[in-house]
């Protein structure tokens, strides 16, 4: 399974922290950035991680922020994206069964552990295959072809 994480500079030290714990566990981890806590925006950095998941370079995407909602705002603009802030493992099971979601993001107080939990729970589960859901799915692709901007 290959991740991909990114954060702004508030995100910084927990998306480091998170990363060495998924190499100990075995994925695989691309890091999109910042590479401090030096000021950034964090739109520059959600747009380049939810390319990578649109294009498939990456099976899920991870984004850090201060609050999360700046990341899921910014990651959401990108066609193709269904990014959510996840404050607990059990929304996490939730969003992706039911929501399909490809981007979870995490605010930056949120204890490793519990990072870890979400990100896992969400990785590991798997998009519903329950019709109301598929069809809800598909409404959303019909709507961001139909009216999709750039």
């Amino acid at each position: 399974m290959k991740l991909g994480i990114t954060s702004d500079h508030r995100g910084y030290k927990l998306k480091e922290q998170t990363i060495k714990e998924l190499l100990k566990r075995g994925y695989e981890v691309i890091d999109f950035g910042t590479d401090s806590e030096e000021s950034v925006d964090y739109p520059d950095f959600a747009f380049i991680l939810g390319e990578n998941v649109v294009k498939k370079r990456v099976d899920f995407g991870v984004a850090m922020c201060g609050s999360g909602a700046g990341m899921t705002i910014a990651c959401n603009k990108v066609k193709g994206i269904r990014c959510a802030n996840i404050v607990r493992k059990e929304v996490a099971e939730t969003a992706r069964n039911d929501d399909n979601i490809n981007i979870v993001a995490i605010d930056e107080n949120t204890l490793l552990e519990d990072a870890i939990d979400i990100i896992e729970t969400f990785i590991h589960t798997p998009f519903s295959t329950i019709e109301r859901y598929q069809r809800r799915e598909k409404k959303i692709q019909r709507y961001e072809e139909a009216n999709y901007v750039r």
